[in-house]
């Protein structure tokens, strides 16, 4: 617990992201669930990853892949280039660089990634989920349309 968070905050895990792993308080923006969650897959901590994806998405995670990626990947670093924490009303995107390596090569994950806030908790947004029609009911329970809502934050985030 004493280690320096993998998150590069610069500050042990035991006061920066121990704590959203272990539920004692979320995340208090979309910056810190994000650095939050790269912890979580340098440490094996993947029902946190789940846990912090909008609720309505939870099941459509493939959490055995997810595993696979989290435990045969070397984590090497986080950059975070840009917290943009006004996207929309509960909305925020922060864009990032992970770098890891996997099947004895480097990597750089860049990402766009947006965030939704429900009843004062912050959630990932997933695009690689099925999503709903543009005119259906929004995924973070709005009560908009989810292109008004969670989907037009989506278009507007890259992601890859």
């Amino acid at each position: 617990m004493t280690m320096p968070c993998p998150c590069g905050t610069a500050q042990p895990y035991a006061d920066c992201c121990a704590p959203l792993h272990q539920n004692r308080h979320p995340a208090t923006n979309a910056e810190a669930l994000m650095r939050s969650r790269y912890s979580a897959y340098t440490l094996g901590e993947t029902g946190y990853i789940r846990d912090t994806t909008v609720p309505a998405q939870q099941p459509l995670l493939d959490m055995p892949a997810i595993t696979r990626y989290s435990r045969d990947s070397e984590w090497l670093g986080l950059t975070v280039l840009h917290h943009i924490p006004d996207a929309g009303k509960n909305h925020a995107r922060v864009v990032f660089e992970a770098r890891f390596r996997a099947g004895g090569e480097t990597h750089c994950h860049r990402e766009d990634s947006a965030f939704v806030c429900i009843g004062g908790r912050w959630y990932f947004i997933d695009p690689t989920v099925a999503l709903p029609a543009m005119k259906s009911p929004c995924i973070c329970g709005s009560g908009r349309k989810f292109k008004h809502c969670c989907g037009g934050r989506l278009k507007n985030a890259a992601h890859g």
